[in-house]
């Protein structure tokens, strides 16, 4: 067979695959089907290699080439198009054809000559001939009404940042760009722009069905809820009022669907013909190691699923496995790329061609108030640091893996560990105890003294076994019952439900996790993240990071934490195992060497990477494992396997790869199609089909977590020793040098704040002008004055301050513990200003001045104040402690009012009431 003759044979299947019926021109039969394809169709220019027939009318051409021929297509345009505009023998109308194609046997290129400015792309598969009957009846394309039929961007409801992102995304999309990159700072609103901009797309763009593409079922659900919430600006209906929303949970996706869910696991696996395990979807893909040096497995034409399905597909949080493993899931649709993330990398930018259409990182959304800073605060203790030895012949408890079940026994050896080995091999009880109750003291006393109930706290465990522990630790810690903290992971039957009053309840106050909540979960009210687990993920890390920095109001933060004062002003990353410190890498590489983990190896083939690299090494790990391990083990195996034991797991794996044995079958699937062939005209995609359904079958037993997580346990030690000989102890617990760099330049803005507004606010008037004692501080003026300065872009809350100052200058600071008033912005002002050497709770200075006040008034009367009148001058100092100032018209505040009011205080002071009160006014503000 000639290379010509190869590639025509591939290119008629593929035809053939779309719905097409392929005919040669002498044998013609336009009534056979709704689109056919006539080889070496005459014109006037030659016979065309191809020419599509839809219901009768020509609308296209291909131009067929050899397979080396690749390189060259984009030079065979002009060939095509001389075809497109050739007079065509039997054909009335003159028109140019629509629709012209490029093919070799593995590439194919389209034109749309009703774009504007036509630009040819490759697609993976040619289109059904019903898209193109579609197409022609419409008339327009897509790009045109890209470019012409965009109408402006309501801006009601949409923050700067979104209204950028919109239009930007909307610009590309008219110049047809193919891939576009949202950079968006998690917390900003990624989701509702992308939201925003797909309701648009099918109103004005006439976008048949787009995909919304994450990684985990989770996000899914989340997302799936976001459509649901959202209401346009041009509608008072709901967006699934006006579209319809399917999320995948099948392999069959609805007709009449126009916004698809999905994650990438599941759409894979309906490409690739492989079926893929549930829990597969509850993975992030930050935890699924990626792929380097190898070929991923390849996805094939699915009919039900043809290449134009999605006309958009927007990629939520576009993580690294869109540049290796699930690369094809998106390169087989011919749709338009819409990445958003809040954690751009270098291979980000590479994939979205470096067409980043908006711009909006992190440290601009803390300055707009969109999200909050954050702190660090540090926990070291010596077991982490240095690990530790448990000596031999000591008793400890040995613990099951699995069942948790203990065991008391002597150790036959020392067990020396380190931290890489602390809550894996090894757990000390101590050394999470140490953890828990140095952050407990902390917030307590440091991070946020002032609150009466634990803030909101997430905490990110090692593993579902370390995650147990912690539960337990903080339980017990806290002296707190089974509500205060819960574990939120994939394993909890009802995570979601733990999620939800995480977020929205009193209880739990503790969350612990693994992995389920460590990217794109919105949770709000959290203000506490605590790491005890080390991350080496740059991405994810930050990921991570993120669900602490979404900002929330006064309210919001209110009902689930009563006691905050005010906004959510930052959170606090406390670190106890120098994940800020640790070496960050882009990616971890699963690399072609014997030595990647056989987790890996198992969870990679779970999520459907089956080339045949990893097969073998997965194959020659298990036949290994099964000459390492003893009855009980390889029982245990059994048990869960269905009685196949592991060794005869790995080696059909090996026979699943077998070349000949792939042969054979691609040989007897084509018999079974009525085709004969020998080895030497078997096509390279009936091998590759042959070889993945064998692959395919030999994997169906991995798809099980449960005999994942036995072959795994199996591989290790089963018991973990529980160390309870050694005692741990904190090294240091602080905020990092890093957090005291922000103190200094949250202080630093507030002394610039101050002395740029002091002519425009009037309460910095009455510090900078003189004399102080002829002026008077009401609490509007402060009220104004702590307005300003808690807005974007300062953000500086009372709290906030004082606990900068509290960070910096420890020493002349007092009250960091007390709850703090509006007043404090006084005493806060005095301080920055240089006026008091001290800063201490505006409520503890007035107390000082009225103690100097009155005693210097009785000093100087004839007659002392009677103790009635002293304990309404008290009444009166509190009222101004709180209120900044005092009245006639505040006598009729209740702790006034309940002693008799204005008519008591009148009878008591008589005609010197007014002048007290100014001069208290004065005295004790200024």
């Amino acid at each position: 067979m000639t290379p010509e003759a190869q590639a025509r044979q591939i290119i008629d299947s593929k035809l053939v695959q779309a719905g097409w019926i392929v005919q040669d021109h002498k044998a013609i039969n336009l009534g056979a089907g709704p689109g056919v394809a006539v080889r070496e169709f005459p014109t006037d220019s030659g016979p065309a290699d191809y020419l599509l027939f839809v219901q009768r009318q020509a609308v296209g051409v291909i131009e067929a080439k050899r397979d080396d021929a690749g390189a060259t297509l984009v030079a065979t345009e002009r060939q095509t198009a001389r075809y497109a505009t050739a007079r065509l023998k039997w054909r009335r109308e003159g028109a140019p054809l629509r629709f012209l194609f490029e093919a070799t046997g593995q590439i194919i290129r389209f034109t749309d000559t009703a774009d504007p400015a036509p630009r040819s792309r490759e697609v993976f598969h040619f289109f059904r001939p019903e898209t193109l009957a579609d197409w022609t009846a419409r008339g327009d394309t897509l790009r045109r009404r890209l470019v012409e039929a965009m109408p402006a961007l309501p801006a009601e409801k949409l923050r700067d940042c979104q209204i950028r992102a919109v239009t930007g995304l909307e610009r590309s999309l008219a110049a047809n760009r193919p891939r576009a990159l949202i950079h968006m700072a998690t917390g900003a609103g990624k989701t509702f722009t992308a939201i925003t901009s797909v309701y648009r797309l099918l109103k004005f763009g006439g976008a048949k069905r787009v995909l919304f593409l994450v990684d985990t079922r989770n996000l899914g659900r989340q997302a799936h809820q976001e459509f649901m919430a959202y209401t346009p600006p041009d509608d008072a209906r709901q967006f699934t009022e006006l579209y319809n929303v399917q999320r995948l949970s099948s392999p069959a996706i609805d007709p009449q669907a126009q916004v698809c869910i999905s994650t990438v696991q599941r759409l894979y696996s309906m490409l690739s013909g492989q079926p893929i395990a549930d829990s597969a979807e509850d993975v992030s893909l930050n935890e699924v190691p990626s792929l380097k040096d190898r070929t991923p497995p390849p996805v094939r034409y699915d009919a039900a699923v043809p290449v134009e399905t999605f006309d958009f597909i927007v990629i939520d949080e576009c993580h690294r496995s869109i540049y290796n493993l699930w690369k094809q899931v998106l390169d087989y649709f011919d749709a338009f790329l819409i990445g958003l993330t809040a954690t751009p990398d270098q291979r980000t930018y590479g994939f979205f061609n470096e067409n980043v259409v908006a711009e909006y990182p992190y440290e601009q959304s803390v300055v707009d108030g969109v999200n909050v800073g954050y702190d660090v605060y540090e926990i070291a203790t010596r077991i982490t640091q240095q690990g530790a030895v448990v000596e031999a012949q000591q008793w400890v408890d040995h613990r099951d893996l699995q069942t948790r079940r203990k065991r008391w026994a002597a150790l036959d050896e020392d067990v020396a560990y380190d931290a890489k080995a602390l809550d894996r091999s090894v757990v000390n009880p101590s050394q999470i105890r140490q953890v828990i109750q140095a952050m407990k003291t902390a917030v307590e006393t440091q991070i946020f003294p002032t609150r009466r109930e634990t803030p909101k706290t997430l905490i990110f465990a090692k593993t579902d076994s370390h995650a147990d522990d912690i539960i337990q630790m903080v339980r017990e810690v806290y002296g707190q019952g089974n509500d205060f903290c819960r574990k939120v992971t994939y394993s909890e039957r009802d995570a979601d439900g733990v999620l939800a009053s995480f977020r929205n309840d009193f209880h739990p106050r503790i969350a612990v996790t693994v992995d389920m909540i460590a990217t794109g979960t919105d949770v709000k009210p959290l203000e506490v993240l605590l790491f005890m687990r080390d991350v080496r993920s740059r991405g994810y890390y930050e990921q991570m990071k993120g669900r602490g920095v979404r900002s929330l109001s006064a309210e919001g933060l209110q009902r689930v934490s009563a006691s905050a004062d005010g906004a959510k002003a930052r959170f606090v990353l406390i670190d106890a195992v120098g994940v800020e410190q640790s070496l960050k890498t882009e990616s971890r590489p699963l690399e072609k060497k014997p030595g990647v983990a056989l987790k890996d190896l198992l969870q990679g083939v779970a999520m459907g990477v089956r080339d045949e690299d990893t097969v073998l090494s997965l194959a020659n790990r298990l036949v290994r494992l099964a000459r390492q391990l003893d009855d009980k083990a390889q029982a245990r195996i059994e048990k869960v396997s269905g009685g196949v034991p592991v060794g005869e797991l790995g080696r059909a794996l090996v026979a699943a790869v077998d070349p000949d044995a792939v042969v054979a079958a691609a040989l007897e699937a084509a018999r079974a199609r009525g085709i004969t062939r020998s080895e030497d005209t078997l096509l390279p995609a009936e091998i590759e089909a042959a070889r993945a359904e064998r692959v395919a079958a030999a994997c169906v037993p991995f798809d099980d977590p449960a005999l994942r997580d036995a072959i795994e346990n199996a591989r290790r030690e089963r018991e973990q020793v529980i160390d309870t000989v050694n005692l741990d102890q904190v090294v240091f617990a602080g905020f990092s040098a890093q957090a005291e760099d922000q103190a200094r330049a949250v202080i630093a803005s507030f002394a610039e704040a101050l002395a740029r507004h002091r002519d425009e606010i009037a309460a910095l008037g009455f510090f900078y002008q003189q004399p102080y004692q002829r002026r008077a501080l009401t609490f509007d003026m402060l009220e104004e004055l702590r307005e300003h300065l808690s807005r974007p872009p300062l953000m500086l809350t009372t709290d906030r301050l004082w606990a900068a100052y509290a960070r910096v200058q420890a020493g002349q600071v007092k009250g960091a513990d007390r709850l703090r008033q509006l007043t404090d912005l006084v005493s806060l002002v005095r301080f920055a200003l240089g006026l008091e050497t001290e800063l201490r709770p505006f409520a503890d200075e007035v107390d000082r001045r009225f103690q100097a006040w009155i005693f210097r008034h009785n000093a100087q009367r004839a007659t002392a104040f009677t103790p009635e009148q002293t304990d309404w001058l008290r009444l009166m100092k509190d009222h101004i402690a709180s209120s900044c100032s005092i009245g006639r018209e505040d006598f009729d505040y209740a702790e006034l009012a309940g002693k008799g009011g204005l008519q008591r205080a009148w009878k008591l002071f008589g005609a010197d009431l007014d002048v007290l009160m100014d001069e208290m006014n004065l005295e004790l503000v200024a």
